[in-house]
């Protein structure tokens, strides 16, 4: 067997054995993350692309059942993301937010307002204190939309979901932004 093939290998059964764990240590949604710290193994040649998709050694991972998987053993550290199991920690590439927030629903109005997310895999987080919103200047001009999932992990608002918000904005003390669970959420100098 050449390196190459040899490397190949050991790489896949990195991504089966973690993949393994994941599932041993997950159970059911997020696994408690914040209480493991192994030691750190390394890295593991897997990216999470700004539009929300997932490569390993450069391939998309193509299955969605995987990506949720390893989304629930999903961690940021004060030096990067990684993905973490009671006896394993390995550091990812993370080239935006690690999730983004595929739909919205609105309920209610001004203080009122309750603002469902559901990410890219499947998670869903009601916008508000414990979830809060963030918005950040956009290359282009715009704002960037962000909520927070779990921990220190966001989600991005995908373009149909950055117009929904868009069309709830209200002005508060001379702000523009959005109300969501009891909170007010400025779109501040991103948005000017």
């Amino acid at each position: 067997m050449s390196q190459a093939n040899a490397e190949t290998s050991s790489a896949a059964g990195r991504m089966d054995a973690l993949a393994q764990a994941a599932r041993e240590a997950g159970g059911r949604g997020p696994a408690p993350v914040h209480l493991w710290n192994p030691e750190r193994c390394g890295a593991i040649d897997m990216v999470i692309r700004a539009d929300g998709s997932w490569t390993y050694n450069g391939s998309p991972i193509g299955r969605p059942a995987l990506v949720k998987l390893f989304a629930t053993v999903l961690r940021r550290d004060a030096d990067g993301y990684v993905l973490v199991t009671p006896a394993e920690k390995l550091d990812i590439t993370v080239e935006d937010a690690p999730f983004v927030a595929v739909e919205m629903a609105s309920d209610g109005e001004g203080r009122d307002r309750r603002l469902r997310f559901r990410t890219n895999v499947d998670e869903a987080v009601d916008a508000g204190p414990e979830h809060p919103l963030r918005f950040e200047a956009a290359p282009d001009g715009g704002f960037k939309p962000y909520v927070r999932v779990r921990g220190d992990l966001w989600a991005l608002a995908a373009r149909p979901v950055v117009y929904d918000l868009v069309e709830l904005a209200e002005e508060h003390d001379g702000a523009l932004g959005v109300w969501a669970g009891g909170a007010f959420f400025p779109f501040g100098e991103a948005a000017a």
